[in-house]
């Protein structure tokens, strides 16, 4: 069955329909990574957006149990090639089914380059997957242009309270649409972690006395989180240690001061160099974002840079002045990698009082 890709400037790319048939409007984003394609499909910090995948064969080791949350969270999926006969010892399904399964739409065989270029030279726009060949643009680009992601994070968040045991440092994770990863990569370092959904208020969270807090990932615009914000300014206000990533980097900045951004087609992919301020050391991240802290607006007796993109200057990371505190963009805690970063969790112990 034909498919179309429809963005929001009036440029149709034209493919093969893969997953649900539904039409779906959503911001299309690219990511670059060469394989994990379904840690991407089930990173929560995909709601609101559908994902194009540059690297030319998605779907050649199938469904494997590599997932970071229990669902896909894309509004689409887009690739040049779908492997339909996956070959791996892990393989439980194909992505074709996968895709069906949770009514997840999408397109095959477009040229993803090309979109690429267009969305990286005209930033990140709404677009339409449809199979309807009498599509009526005029009528289509009102609704492209309006559409907006929204309050995503009460949408990927857990709906309630649970516990990670461990006999170590006790850390309350404040779930914006964690990765599974994160939880885990303090598990297994001994840590006992308690999963929060992202409304809990901070004196439910404090009165549990943890040794360390966790803000996690999440989609969506930061500003849009207004109460949780206030949350979060109580959290900075308790002394209390803590150690935010991505959506929680930016939160924590908006808590205190601070302002964020919208970058041009943002930073998705496995690939991408951040360099330690602190020891001058350059390691390879993995990131999900499309938002950035302007440390133009940054008070240095609140925060300071501790981490910059080494391809684009834009801000990596924050160390908080005079608190127990320092916040990264991008994912230390990354599957299926790389891992380089993993060291900041080593550290976050340390700062709880932790051996390691």
């Amino acid at each position: 069955m034909k498919a179309f890709l429809i963005l929001e400037d009036g440029t149709v790319f034209e493919g093969t329909s893969i997953g649900s048939t539904r039409e779906v409007i959503s911001e299309i984003v690219f990511n670059t990574s060469m394989t994990g394609y379904l840690e991407v499909l089930t990173d929560p910090s995909y709601a609101g957006q559908a994902v194009c995948m540059t690297y030319p064969l998605i779907g050649n080791y199938g469904i494997t149990p590599d997932m970071e949350s229990g669902r896909p969270w894309p509004d689409g999926f887009i690739v040049r090639e779908l492997s339909r006969i996956p070959s791996n010892f892990r393989c439980q399904g194909t992505i074709q089914d996968f895709l069906v399964k949770h009514d997840i739409p999408g397109i095959a065989g477009i040229d993803t380059r090309a979109l690429t270029k267009i969305l990286r030279d005209r930033g990140t726009m709404n677009g339409m997957i449809t199979t309807n060949e009498n599509y009526n643009f005029e009528e289509i680009q009102p609704k492209l242009k309006a559409y907006q992601t929204g309050d995503v994070v009460s949408k990927v968040t857990c709906e309630s309270k649970s516990v990670l045991p461990g006999a170590g440092k006790k850390v309350a994770l404040l779930d914006f649409g964690a990765k599974k990863n994160i939880a885990k990569s303090l598990n297994d370092r001994g840590c006992e972690v308690t999963i929060y959904p992202a409304h809990t208020k901070a004196e439910e969270i404090l009165k549990t006395n943890p040794d360390g807090i966790m803000l996690s990932n999440g989609p969506g615009d930061p500003k849009d989180c207004g109460p949780i914000i206030d949350e979060v300014r109580k959290l900075y206000e308790s002394n209390t240690p803590i150690f935010a990533i991505c959506l929680g980097h930016q939160l924590m900045a908006l808590a205190t001061g601070a302002d964020t951004h919208k970058l041009k087609y943002g930073h998705r992919g496995g690939n991408h160099p951040v360099k330690d301020l602190e020891t001058g050391h350059v390691y390879i991240s993995s990131q999900n974002h499309g938002y950035v802290v302007d440390t133009d607006k940054l008070d240095p007796k609140v925060a300071t840079p501790a981490f910059v993109n080494v391809n684009d200057g834009t801000n990596e990371g924050l160390k908080y002045t005079g608190k127990n505190i320092f916040t990264v963009q991008f994912h230390p805690e990354a599957c299926p990698g790389p891992q380089d970063s993993g060291y900041l969790f080593d550290r976050f112990i340390k700062m709880m009082g932790g051996n390691q």
